[in-house]
């Protein structure tokens, strides 16, 4: 029986994602206004990672598939009708969670659930080609999709694209002109403070990184003007497999941890007991301890999520208020 029912299950699948094909997603090469179809219905066209697609009317059901873009969703008004898992959180990050009610999860960005998303029927699907690149043809034969590039801290980029998409890029400038006035505002604000050099640390269960310039928290130290820690900068080698993101290190490193503040924050999902353990490992340490920052109470601990890996225009905003309460106490 279990076999059985198995089988009908992806034969309604296949069956679904035939109609969607026959009705479905239209791939384009040229560039097109938004102009209405035989039907009265507009119809536009977005370029993105994987060539070009066109979207019929304004899209109302639609399946996000990156945390950043979930944010992106919510920040210009439009609720998904399924998401991703966040990375932290059951199953959403608890500042966006009251926001998400009712939305379906479709898996995590490394695995997304193609089944459950034909069930939800959306009319657009946003994702991400460093993803989901695998599944992208799966994906293009239930709806309209549309892939943003990658995922590296400059969150804008992926921002414009989805408005676009969204058939709302009036409203996405808003959002952005809000954050960039929101920037301007608090570098008003911090005065000589943005001359200091920063620190931005993350423990993981087992291991310990530095972030740098092409982390989230990285964009936006350098819109507000704050400097790197000088001494952290011959760790950034081309040899470095993760670039400017973030570079892992032992705790003989410790010292180059130093700067005039320090930021740091634990990924423990599910309150992962290794992870906690680790930081609470390396912040024991003398060397730790031994920083400046640290002893001059200029070592904040913040939150992951925001901090990091969410990732998005909201996340961004917090850790915006958050500099603000920490460093004009």
């Amino acid at each position: 029986m279990k076999a059985i029912k198995t089988f009908l299950t992806l034969m309604s699948v296949m069956a679904v994602i035939l109609l969607s094909a026959c009705g479905g997603n239209t791939e384009e090469k040229k560039d097109e206004k938004a102009a209405p179809n035989k039907t009265g219905e507009t119809s536009y066209t977005v370029e993105h990672a994987m060539g070009s697609t066109t979207i019929k009317g304004t899209p109302k059901r639609v399946v996000i598939l990156t945390n950043e873009g979930t944010e992106a969703l919510l920040a210009m008004g439009v609720k998904p009708v399924g998401a991703v898992q966040s990375w932290l959180g059951d199953p959403w990050y608890e500042h966006i969670s009251k926001d998400m009610e009712g939305v379906e999860v479709v898996g995590t960005e490394s695995e997304v659930n193609v089944e459950k998303i034909v069930t939800l029927k959306p009319d657009l699907i946003i994702g991400n080609k460093m993803r989901q690149e695998a599944v992208y043809n799966q994906l293009s034969a239930i709806a309209p999709t549309v892939f943003a590039e990658t995922l590296r801290g400059d969150w804008k980029e992926n921002f414009k694209l989805y408005g676009k998409a969204l058939n709302l890029e009036e409203k996405g400038n808003q959002v952005l002109a809000d954050y960039d006035k929101h920037v301007a505002d608090l570098k008003g604000k911090l005065g000589d403070k943005v001359n200091k050099e920063v620190s931005v640390v993350r423990f993981m269960a087992g291991k310990s990184r530095i972030y740098y310039t092409d982390s989230f928290s990285g964009v936006i130290f350098n819109e507000l003007g704050f400097k790197r820690a000088a001494k952290q900068a011959d760790l950034f080698t081309p040899q470095n497999k993760l670039g400017n993101l973030a570079v892992e290190v032992g705790k003989e490193v410790i010292p180059k941890m130093d700067a005039d503040y320090m930021f740091y924050f634990t990924y423990a999902p599910n309150g992962d007991q290794t992870a906690l353990n680790t930081a609470k490992e390396w912040t024991s340490d003398p060397l730790w301890k031994n920083l400046n920052a640290v002893k001059s109470g200029n070592a904040f601990e913040v939150s992951d999520a925001i901090w990091n890996t969410a990732g998005g225009v909201l996340a961004a905003n917090l850790m915006l208020d958050d500099l603000e309460k920490k460093l004009l106490k």
